[in-house]
């Protein structure tokens, strides 16, 4: 999979890729993360990207021009399955968003800035506005590497253990059960018997029925979806 992400602020996402899952991922060839410079695309002076909003208002918004500029030259290089922008009245992310954007092969995030990007932009180039929650931020960067993150752990052969994806929280609507390393006893504080009896059955059924008592007492709404 390759994600491409278009930023004003590029050093922003420097760090969070090049550590740990993503960075082994890229490693492996098996997800390739770009990140593109906004300022690069634009024609301006001093590289500006951003203007004053017609009808006035406090903030500035990112220009049609330096945005249109960057998308059309992707696309030149690249099919994308989506164009996406972090916005805080997309879709809110959740994981069966990020279950269904693993499965694509090329992805194109746009990250907002000051007060979002010319409406022009939105009506013609963007095919998916996503949110990951109702606050704002200072920018889309930590909203683009949330969903690389959750998107990436997702590709075949990026976790060590395929399976344990498949057991996170928000798997099959239930939260993940409880979880217990060594050692077993620890200031009396004992792991449930259940988890060193060697019964895998047994385990796993504890676990599906401690995933729904978690699931039950911390966000019941859930089971309702």
């Amino acid at each position: 999979m390759k994600i491409n992400i278009i930023s004003v602020v590029p050093d922003l996402l420097q760090s969070p890729f090049a550590h740990s899952i993503l960075k082994r991922a890229n490693e492996k060839g098996l997800l390739q993360i770009n990140i593109i410079n906004l300022r690069d695309y634009t024609t301006y002076a001093r590289a500006q990207v951003d203007d004053y909003a017609f009808g006035g208002g406090a903030g500035m918004v990112l220009m049609i021009e330096p945005l249109v500029n960057a998308i059309e030259s992707l696309q030149k290089e690249t099919t994308y399955d989506e164009v996406i922008y972090l916005t805080p009245d997309g879709k809110t992310f959740d994981q069966k968003m990020a279950n269904t954007l693993s499965l694509k092969n090329n992805l194109l995030l746009i990250c907002g800035h000051y007060k979002g990007i010319d409406q022009r932009v939105r009506d013609h180039f963007i095919t998916k506005e996503i949110s990951i929650g109702d606050y704002v931020l200072s920018g889309g960067e930590l909203a683009a590497a949330v969903l690389a993150d959750a998107i990436g752990r997702l590709i075949p052969g990026v976790l060590n253990d395929e399976t344990s994806a498949l057991t996170d929280s928000f798997q099959d609507n239930l939260l993940a059960p409880p979880v217990y390393t060594r050692p077993v006893d620890f200031r009396g504080w004992k792991v449930p018997d259940i988890l060193v009896s060697g019964n895998h059955k047994l385990i796993d059924e504890w676990r599906h029925e401690q995933a729904i008592k978690h699931t039950m007492e911390k966000r019941p709404d859930l089971m309702n979806d």
